[in-house]
């Protein structure tokens, strides 16, 4: 199995431990939350469960000659449809995170992809963790909400150059699917809720495997939930004191991870695969100033070691347009950046969203002297230690890595 693959399954574990904590946290049995107190643990065991399909026609962008037209059925690929199944809990109103964050679930979904041409696409099924919440209420029984969905899709048909010649998009039978949306929700009966929105779609490798032009789509949604039980979603919140006893202060996040990536080339107008894999390390250090329970900001201080980072300022073979290119190892100062960041994050129950845009000072080539962008979900596991997974751009455009790692957090409160 390719080490894309087995990314991606670690990727998948990762999204489903940190279910599994959610969960434990929610019983009580797992640790402390660092929102509740130690003699109120045992109300976090009231939980609101809900379950909800979604329909989502999208429209998808024409990234590619592929999508225009160039593929062996001849025809544009303009459209897609999936279908969602979801389950979701939510904190009763009795806890601390009930209190804090009344209108807030998440869960785990399950999706089938359909882009009319299986043959050389796939209808792959995505895995993933989702979170919604409120932004603003609209009426006593309508409100504008968000969502977000991170996982991992399987089943694509992969580029193959004697059996899927033309699909010069997709790389891997596995790759990262990442969904955000805004939608209305109308509570229009006691247990029931209808959902209308729209949203961006992405599906790509990570560059864990070339190539890796990514799959992006628009898409609507139309959903249905039923939540169990007498307390339904939207109920009453009137008296809800969503700080308590929360004082702003100062975190410090310190993030370690890594990833496997492919390198791709262009020179000077011919696309090349350079042979093998290469290793990404790095680390953040991430001062934060928690504003409310619900955001914080501060700086970031990264450091990354790219195995692959300027490759083709060194290039072995005499003759370039050889198919099989070899490279000089190029010393460590060029393969290491390290730069600071200005970073927002979105706080929720078990979930946390990051977003980076940042500088690298410390650095040499063109790989490396650059603007990077970073997104990033943290998923609790402990009152101070989280999971992270992200994604690492550069220049606002290009693809760079994945960040699989793990966290802790100092002075979390």
């Amino acid at each position: 199995m390719k080490v894309s693959c087995r990314s991606f399954a670690v990727l998948g574990c990762v999204l489903l431990f940190a279910c599994h904590c959610a969960a434990a946290q929610v019983r009580g049995a797992a640790w402390e939350s660092p929102l509740t107190p130690a003699d109120s643990i045992t109300h976090n065991r009231k939980m609101i469960h809900k379950a909800g399909f979604d329909v989502c026609p999208s429209h998808l962008f024409a990234t590619d000659d592929f999508f225009r037209g160039t593929n062996a059925a001849q025809q544009p690929l303009r459209s897609a449809l999936s279908l969602h199944l979801k389950y979701a809990f939510q904190f009763g109103p009795d806890t601390r995170f009930g209190r804090r964050y009344p209108y807030t679930s998440q869960g785990i979904g399950i999706s089938v992809n359909d882009f009319r041409n299986r043959a050389e696409v796939g209808r792959p099924v995505a895995v993933y963790v989702f979170q919604n919440s409120r932004i603003v209420s609209l009426a006593r029984t309508l409100s504008l909400d968000y969502e977000w969905n991170f996982g991992v899709s399987f089943g694509w048909e992969k580029y193959d150059a004697e059996r899927n010649p033309f699909n010069v998009v997709v790389g891997s039978r596995i790759n990262a699917y990442i969904n955000l949306g805004l939608m209305f929700n109308w509570h229009f009966a006691s247990q029931w809720n209808v959902t209308a929105g729209a949203g961006l779609m992405h599906f790509s490798n990570g560059n864990t495997t070339y190539p890796n032009g990514g799959v992006n789509l628009l898409n609507g949604r139309f959903g249905l939930v039923y939540t169990f039980g007498r307390e339904a979603a939207g109920g009453r919140r009137d008296k809800v004191r969503r700080f308590g006893d929360f004082k702003p202060h100062v975190s410090y996040d310190l993030v370690l991870y890594g990833a496997m990536r492919t390198k791709g080339y262009i020179w000077p107008d011919r696309a090349y695969l350079i042979p093998g894999k290469f290793g990404v390390a790095g680390v953040n250090f991430n001062p934060m100033y928690n504003f409310s329970p619900y955001f914080r900001a501060g700086l970031s201080f990264d450091a990354q070691y790219d195995e692959s980072a300027n490759l083709k300022d060194h290039i072995a073979n005499d003759n370039i347009y050889d198919n099989e290119l070899k490279f000089h190892r190029p010393p460590f100062r060029e393969q290491f950046a390290a730069g600071i960041s200005i970073r927002g994050e979105i706080v929720m129950p078990i979930f946390s969203i990051n977003l980076g845009v940042g500088r690298n000072f410390i650095c040499k080539g063109d790989d490396t002297d650059s603007f990077y962008q970073i997104f990033a979900l943290k998923a609790d596991v402990s009152r101070n230690l989280f999971l992270h997974i992200g994604y690492q751009l550069y220049k606002f455009k290009r693809p760079n890595n994945l960040m699989l790692g793990a966290g802790y957090r100092f002075n979390g409160r």
